[in-house]
């Protein structure tokens, strides 16, 4: 499938694959910041912001994806960043594509296996009667009964548009998210990747939690592990500036 993306700056490429739910337009800033060193790239993912829709939906297929892009802006190699969902892509890439790897960068997500986490999330968007909105902020209305926290209401209606005959429709491919919501949990367990690799945790996270490090350290064996204190799991937009930082320290180095 060919992915939406959006270059900034000039350089060596950097990959940038938002999580769950999410689109390119949420690492914009981040992008602008380190473009001023290199080529990056910022990706929607399959189903999500303005990337074609499928039936398709697993690790296996958006690897694919994400080397049918690099294919086409002929990138040899590129460092590759994800989120979360994004994490996992980059994860799986990276396990099979070592050679088009050059390091790699995790956000708050490990390789293994997770039960599904966004049963409430998902209840609560198709809770959402899209042909009744008559403004944006009305849907907030409906979030509000199953997520309480503000922040996370606003993130996910970034992907709440107007179509052009007027009514109100989602970015992202709901129903196909909530039909393949337990593959979006699936161990990214294929083989070692030999490259650099960090992983940036949240300690108000538990997304990489201690018992997490032996399939780590089995599959990223050159890997490290750099905590930001006080972020959770969407610790770029809660801690930019220290997120950018570790990032592009990483980078360099």
């Amino acid at each position: 499938m060919k992915l939406n993306y959006k270059e900034y700056g000039k350089g060596e490429p950097l990959i940038v694959i938002h999580g769950l739910l999410g689109m390119l337009d949420n690492w914009s800033s981040h992008a602008r910041k380190w473009s001023e060193h290199y080529r990056v790239i910022t990706i929607d993912a399959r189903n999500h912001g303005r990337s074609g829709h499928d039936e398709l939906m697993d690790y296996e297929v958006m690897k694919e994806d994400l080397k049918e892009l690099l294919d086409s802006l002929d990138i040899n190699d590129a460092f590759l960043l994800g989120h979360s969902m994004g994490g996992k892509i980059v994860m799986k890439f990276a396990q099979n594509y070592a050679y088009r790897v050059k390091n790699l960068i995790v956000a708050d997500i490990s390789p293994c296996s997770y039960p599904v986490r966004h049963d409430l999330i998902l209840e609560a968007l198709n809770s959402v009667p899209l042909d009744r909105l008559e403004k944006r902020i009305d849907a907030d209305d409906y979030l509000a009964k199953y997520i309480p926290e503000a922040g996370i209401r606003q993130f996910l209606m970034k992907s709440l548009y107007r179509k052009k005959e007027g009514s109100f429709g989602w970015r992202f491919n709901l129903p196909v998210i909530t039909e393949n919501i337990d593959k979006m949990g699936d161990a990214i367990l294929d083989a070692r990747f030999p490259g650099k690799t960090l992983f940036i945790r949240g300690t108000q996270s538990n997304y990489i939690k201690e018992e997490h490090k032996g399939e780590i350290d089995l599959v990223f064996p050159d890997n490290e592990i750099v905590d930001i204190k006080d972020a959770g799991h969407w610790l770029h937009a809660e801690k930019p500036e220290e997120f950018g930082k570790i990032v592009m320290d990483f980078l360099k180095s």
